[in-house]
């Protein structure tokens, strides 16, 4: 029987992703709550042997270690063949969608609501104003990449769309504004049967 753990905490958008695909594919796991508030070395032993950059995610399969949500979740898609992992295409297009988030919207959303939060990163002036600017043109091509779809892989979520998921979900954290596309997807996402709030952050209840 394999056996699966991942370690996360509900404030990181990128653990948020690979919590999600594991729920949308119906994977069974144990999920670790690592506290990432506090300094990395009082960090779970087990974690931090899973995770050399005391970073999460991890996912720990049948004890190896993997890092990075990325490359997360394309395991998730090619091992199980689910959230288009069933077909080359289907893999094909969530590659392309999380080298588009993680170096674009997942890029700018993070240190957007960074800027906000109390006690957070101060930012040189001006920062915030560029950042939300490069924000402004990935809700366009969110738009374009979206298409007339209901999901990023077509009537179905797959791996694209967790992975944006981690970060758009904050949009009000964030201090931005959704486009009328944008706002649609957020709302079909949040029906998803999987879709289980905790608070402000998607995370495993």
């Amino acid at each position: 029987m394999t056996t699966i753990t991942l370690y996360g905490h509900p404030d990181s958008g990128h653990a948020c992703k690979v919590a999600l695909a594991l729920a949308l594919a119906g994977i069974a796991h144990e999920t670790v709550f690592v506290d990432i508030w506090a300094a990395p070395e009082t960090r779970p032993a087990a974690f931090l042997a899973a995770s050399p950059l005391a970073q999460v995610p991890a996912l720990v399969i049948d004890g190896a270690a993997m890092t990075q949500s990325g490359a997360i979740l394309l395991e998730i898609a090619r091992r199980w063949q689910v959230l288009g992992g069933a077909s080359p295409a289907g893999t094909r297009r969530g590659a392309e969608l999380l080298m588009w988030e993680a170096n674009r919207i997942g890029m700018c959303l993070p240190q957007l609501v960074e800027a906000r939060r109390p006690h957070g990163d101060s930012f040189p002036g001006g920062t915030v104003e560029w950042l939300t600017g490069r924000y402004e043109t990935d809700r366009a091509n969110f738009d374009r990449l979206l298409g007339e779809g209901r999901f990023f892989h077509g009537d179905a979520p797959g791996i694209g769309d967790c992975a944006i998921w981690g970060y758009v979900q904050w949009l009000d954290k964030a201090g931005v504004a959704p486009s009328e596309a944008m706002a649609g997807w957020i709302g079909r996402m949040r029906a998803l049967p999987q879709m289980r709030p905790r608070g402000d952050s998607w995370f495993p209840a």
